[in-house]
């Protein structure tokens, strides 16, 4: 089994933008993340750790300017948080094993997929392509990453 886990050096690779997301609970500009309009199959995981986060079956377009996904891939790896900042009552989502912020979840998702809409910052994700998903050890999750 992969142990998934925060390092200094994981941290110390990060980008300007990618430190301010995940290890400040920041957040980039809408429509700006390289993630946003990808439609490739595939996994996303934590920068920080490696742990999945969500599939490519998950994701939508939600026009809220940020990766909108339905569920996570494995719900084990994401923590819900109550959020109070910026004078708003939110549920911050954060990875559970590198402690990355990735963004918040809301109850406005499609409703026939759960009703659930994860908005995810780019900067906090690492697209792994479902042709590469074995060799780096996410092939577990290959049925996740087509529509069923």
């Amino acid at each position: 089994m992969t142990q998934y886990r925060r390092t200094d050096e994981a941290i110390a690779a990060l980008n300007p933008e990618e430190f301010h997301v995940t290890q400040k609970s920041g957040t980039e500009r809408p429509g700006t993340g390289r993630l946003l309009k990808n439609k490739e199959p595939g996994v996303y995981v934590d920068i920080v750790s490696g742990e999945p986060l969500f599939a490519s079956a998950d994701k939508y377009e939600s026009g809220c300017g940020w990766p909108s996904f339905t569920r996570p891939v494995e719900p084990a790896n994401v923590a819900e948080l109550s959020d109070r900042t910026l004078g708003m009552a939110r549920v911050e989502v954060r990875s559970k094993h590198g402690d990355s912020h990735l963004g918040h979840v809301f109850p406005d998702g499609p409703r026939d997929r759960g009703g659930l809409r994860y908005c995810i910052n780019s900067a906090s994700l690492r697209f792994v392509h479902r042709d590469d998903m074995e060799a780096q050890g996410y092939g577990a999750y290959l049925p996740q990453v087509e529509p069923a």
